[in-house]
C-alpha cells in the first residue's frame, strides 16, 4: 500500500466522510475546484488565494515502461507549470471522499486528466486542507499519474 493510501485511509477511518452537498464539504472543496479551474484557464496566479503559502505537492510518477518516480514541488512551482497555451486543459475528480476534523480535511479520489477532452493521464489525487482563518486552503496536494488503466 502506499503512503498516500494509507494516510487516506487511516483518514477515512478516524473521520466519517462528509456529505458532499453539506456546506462545509463544498467550503473544503472550493479550493479544490479552484485548482481545476486554474488548470482550465492555464493561469498559475489562480491558485495562490488558495493554496497555503507553504504548500507542497508530490507526484509519484508511474511511466508506461513501469518506471517509477517521485517529484516534489512548491506551490510556487506547481504554479509556475501552467502556462498558456492552445490545448485545452480538464481535470475531473468524479467521486471525492471528503474528511474533515476541526480545521483539517482531506480530499481524496481517482481523477482523469484531459487535453482537448481526450483521457492523457489519470491516478489518485490526495488534496491536504486546513482552515485558516475560516477559510480552507490547500496545506498540499499529492498525486499518482500514469496512462494505463485510465478508462474514463
Amino acid at each position: 500500500m502506499s503512503m498516500l493510501a494509507l494516510f487516506a485511509a487511516l483518514a477515512i477511518q478516524t473521520t466519517a466522510p462528509a456529505d458532499p452537498a453539506s456546506a462545509e464539504a463544498v467550503a473544503v472543496m472550493a479550493p479544490v475546484n479552484a485548482t481545476f479551474a486554474a488548470l482550465a484557464a492555464r493561469d498559475g496566479s489562480l491558485l495562490a488565494p488558495h493554496f497555503d503559502p507553504e504548500a507542497r505537492m508530490i507526484v509519484a510518477l508511474e511511466r508506461p515502461d513501469g518506471t517509477r518516480s517521485i517529484r516534489r514541488l512548491t506551490g510556487a512551482e506547481f504554479a509556475a507549470g501552467l502556462r498558456p497555451g492552445a490545448e485545452r486543459f480538464e481535470e475531473v475528480m468524479p467521486d471525492p471522499i471528503i474528511a474533515i476534523d476541526g480545521d483539517v480535511a482531506s480530499v481524496f479520489g481517482r481523477y482523469l486528466f484531459k487535453v482537448d477532452g481526450a483521457v492523457v493521464h489519470c491516478g489518485a489525487n490526495h488534496f491536504d486542507m486546513v482552515r485558516k482563518d475560516g477559510a480552507w486552503t490547500i496545506a498540499g496536494i499529492s498525486w499518482s499519474q500514469r496512462t494505463t488503466g485510465c478508462e474514463g
